[in-house]
């Protein structure tokens, strides 16, 4: 208990206890020598409070400072308790003088007040002639009328109180009310409320249960009667018989012993059973074969209970808890197919039965490990075992905060220092009071251009003057603990483990897995490589690997044939139903383009369906009228994919908010905390003020898939369940029908006499029969191509007229 004095126990690992040891508590203000009081051991101080539930710090202050209160109610708070918690921007307040209205001269709340900006004087909004109804918008100020002004000849003076010096901490006695010593006052400075924080997003109707009193009683809630509550169980009201029915039946749903004593399982068998009985339903149409539920304040059907871990999910987890410790946030993105609270729940359960194994003595122990290890020359007590780096390193390594070299102790750092050990003072500082003064980089960049100096050197004083000594004490540097491969992704430019950031063997091109459509196998990982480099052995499409949707490269065709970058995202290339290839970036950001397995973004189709505007109009990066072109978000500029990326335009994914009369024709999706209908983005890179919500390619959700990922999945795919790939082919070059050929001229049909009489025929496969013949010039005269040759020409030569092999 804060504020207090407090004596634990401490149990040795061999099973015998040490002696009582006292802990003390005291807040910040009770204490006259701050660094006396650091030094002595057992000794801990607190002035905020930190609530894990709301997320939100408090300031804790002693409730005799606070004079901006009634004096009965400011009576009551110093008699009951002995410190105030509030919001830190409230204190202020809390600590003023008191605050009485000029014209009756009684407390002003602040929710009632309003403060003249002449005088500094406070009234009750009622109490100014006119009466107030609101406060001045922020930004406005308000000042007294003529039969207010009698008090603003002299400005009130405010005075707090001062600090008062600290009693002997050891011997000081906490006031407790109903054994809390706090009370939480927050912005309504309400006497009759909760001791407990509370956040201004979970106070409103919007929150509230307002539920109605049953006849006869008074604040209390009917079960099951308000549309706010959910009922989880109503055992209390059934009959002794029901009861007795209810646990018979229960026995017969399962016959897991380990599940009867689940305590998931059993909330939920109460809950289905209490749902049955409401409904007057009989216990027998109850069962548990489906883990999922859907609770009133979700919007989708979600599991009781967590699934099974899988023995790759577990080897994952333990491998991520060897690199990164307790630090559940990175072990989740190493498992990848486990939410956040999975992860914190399995981590418990992991835990409890390693602490299981090493009591029991069944784990695994190393024989020589005791006499390896180093002891430090500090003694370290049980409970501090875990957080001390006992063996020693090699190598010149320093602590993550003030840089020093020399510890007789090594504490392991929280991530994001530069070095992943604490020395003996800050580590202790740490544990205490989570306070560091880490030292700024840039001194040790100066440190290393100067010379190996020792710690605390002046930087800027003569080297000439400078003794060197050695020190007695040797340095017990920890060694450099066990790091995954990262790798940076060339879509996001972001650093990923191997696994999720995947390198190819051939090109070495890199890039996360969830952009580029690849579903990673373990086994494989090391040598994957990419489709561009597979085609070169499997010859299953062209060798040409232009894109089909950028302007056509101008070759030498006595050069070899150049292939995109491997230190480009445009490298990222996908085989189209005709056996050409387009950019994964292009056909992502062209709506018209779709997937016939847009898990692995292959095969692309739809080219054909591109509108005719997109071939036509100019890119304003390139000045190239060939090619399809998309529109800023911004503005009415409009290029090619290819140029926006390499001009260093935006990319990304934005969540729109969908109205309630397109719901049932929009696909939904839910991407991290946002839901809404997501749409591609791409934004010139001098609109640097938009007010879009972005989410990267490579950004991630809780079941560790991309933006691009999730955006392909629900708006990508080809309608494949019900459509054969031919038929959805053949309906796309329906639409081309009645389409004009590129020198403007109409394409011929093969209905009409006109057409007969002209018997034409594919000068290049000699046909007479196909649905349409396009004029072309073979060998200097007019000739025909049938509909097949003239979609394979424009698959390999593709023209601006929309027209393609797709």
């Amino acid at each position: 208990m804060p504020g207090s004095t407090s004596a634990f126990k401490i149990t040795l690992k061999n099973g015998e206890q040490s002696a009582a040891r006292k802990c003390f508590v005291v807040h910040r203000d009770r204490i006259s020598d701050l660094a006396g009081w650091r030094k002595r051991p057992d000794r801990f101080y607190f002035n905020r409070l930190f609530d894990p539930w709301i997320r939100k710090e408090f300031d804790v202050i002693p409730a005799t400072t606070v004079t901006n209160l009634p004096a009965h109610i400011r009576d009551v708070l110093i008699s009951r308790y002995e410190y105030v918690v509030a919001e830190r921007e409230v204190v202020p307040d809390l600590t003023d003088t008191i605050r009485l209205c000029d014209t009756c001269e009684k407390w002003c709340p602040p929710a009632e007040t309003v403060q003249c900006d002449r005088c500094k004087k406070f009234f009750h909004m009622g109490c100014v002639n006119p009466p107030l109804l609101a406060k001045p918008s922020r930004g406005y100020g308000w000042t007294a009328q003529a039969e207010d002004k009698r008090a603003c000849r002299e400005r009130a003076r405010t005075a707090r109180k001062d600090r008062t010096l600290a009693e002997k901490e050891e011997n000081v006695e906490i006031k407790h009310f109903k054994m809390w010593p706090f009370r939480y006052f927050g912005r309504t400075l309400d006497p009759d409320d909760l001791i407990f924080p509370r956040a201004a997003t979970r106070v409103g109707p919007k929150y509230q249960a307002t539920v109605p009193a049953a006849p006869g009683t008074e604040n209390a809630y009917i079960a099951g009667g308000d549309s706010t509550i959910e009922v989880l169980s109503l055992v209390n009201k059934m009959s002794t018989a029901e009861v007795e029915t209810l646990e018979a039946y229960k026995l017969t749903l399962t016959r897991n012993e380990k599940l009867r004593s689940s305590v998931d399982w059993l909330t939920e068998v109460t809950f289905r059973l209490t749902e049955a009985w409401s409904n007057r339903r009989d216990f027998h149409t109850v069962n548990m074969r489906s883990p999922m539920r859907l609770e009133k304040f979700k919007k989708s059907e979600t599991r009781y209970t967590d699934r099974e871990w899988s023995n790759e999910e577990i080897a994952a987890f333990e491998d991520a808890i060897a690199v990164h410790g307790a630090e559940l946030r990175p072990v989740r993105d190493e498992v990848g197919t486990r939410s956040m609270p999975e992860v914190v729940r399995f981590y418990g359960h992991w835990k409890n039965s390693k602490l299981r194994e090493e009591t029991s003595g069944s784990g695994p122990r190393d024989s020589g490990t005791d006499e390896k290890i180093k002891a430090p020359s500090r003694a370290v007590s049980p409970d501090e075992e875990g957080s001390v780096v006992k063996e020693p390193g090699k190598g010149n390594t320093s602590c993550g905060a003030c840089r020093t070299r020399e510890s007789d102790v090594w504490w392991k750092a929280p991530k994001g220092l530069p070095t992943n050990v604490l020395c003996d003072n800050c580590g202790l500082s740490w544990r205490k009071y989570a306070d560091l003064n880490i030292r700024p980089m840039r001194e040790e960049t100066l440190v290393k251009k100067s010379g190996d100096k020792r710690e605390g050197t002046p930087l800027n004083g003569p080297s000439a003057k400078r003794a060197k000594t050695t020190s007695s004490v040797q340095s017990t540097p920890p060694p450099a603990g066990p790091s995954a491969p990262q790798l940076r992704c060339v879509a996001c430019q972001k650093n990923g483990p191997t696994g999720k950031v995947l390198r190819c063997r051939q090109c070495q091109f890199r890039v996360h897995a969830g952009a580029c459509g690849v579903i990673v196998d373990p086994a494989t990982v090391e040598s994957w490589v990419c489709d561009l480099c597979q085609n070169e052995k499997t010859l299953e499409a062209s060798l040409i690997s232009d894109c089909l949707l950028c302007p056509r490269m101008r070759r030498d065709p006595k050069k070899k044939m150049i292939y995109p970058p491997p230190d480009s995202f445009l490298r990222a290339c996908k085989p189209t139903e005709g056996q050409a290839w387009v950019h994964v970036l292009c056909s992502v950001f062209i709506p018209e383009v779709m997937y016939s397995d847009s898990s692995r973004l292959r095969l692309v189709e739809g080219i054909s369906a591109i509108p005719q505007y997109r071939w036509s109009n100019k890119c304003t990066l390139c000045d190239r009228d060939d090619g399809a072109v998309i529109q800023c978000s911004e503005c009415p500029a409009e290029y090619h994919v290819s140029c926006a990326l390499k001009h260093g335009h935006k990319f990304g994914f934005e969540i729109q908010g969908v109205k309630a009369s397109k719901r049932d024709t929009t696909t939904i999706v839910e991407f991290k905390d946002r839901t809404g209908q997501m749409v591609p983005v791409v934004i010139c890179k001098g609109h640097v003020s938009h007010r879009r919500t972005l989410y990267d390619l490579c950004d991630t959700n809780e079941f560790g898939e991309t933006a691009l990922q999730v955006y392909c999945k629900n708006y990508k795919q080809a309608p494949t369940a019900h459509i054969h790939g031919l038929l959805r082919k053949a309906r796309r070059l329906d639409k081309i029908l009645n389409t004009h050929t590129p020198d403007g001229s109409a394409a011929s049909s093969v209905d009409g006499d006109a057409q007969a009489s002209a018997e034409p025929h594919c000068y290049r496969c000699k046909t007479e029969f196909s649905p349409l013949f396009y004029p072309a010039t073979a060998q200097g005269a007019q000739a025909w191509l049938c509909h097949k040759c003239h979609a394979e020409t424009r698959e390999s030569h593709p023209v601006t007229n929309g027209i393609g092999s797709s």
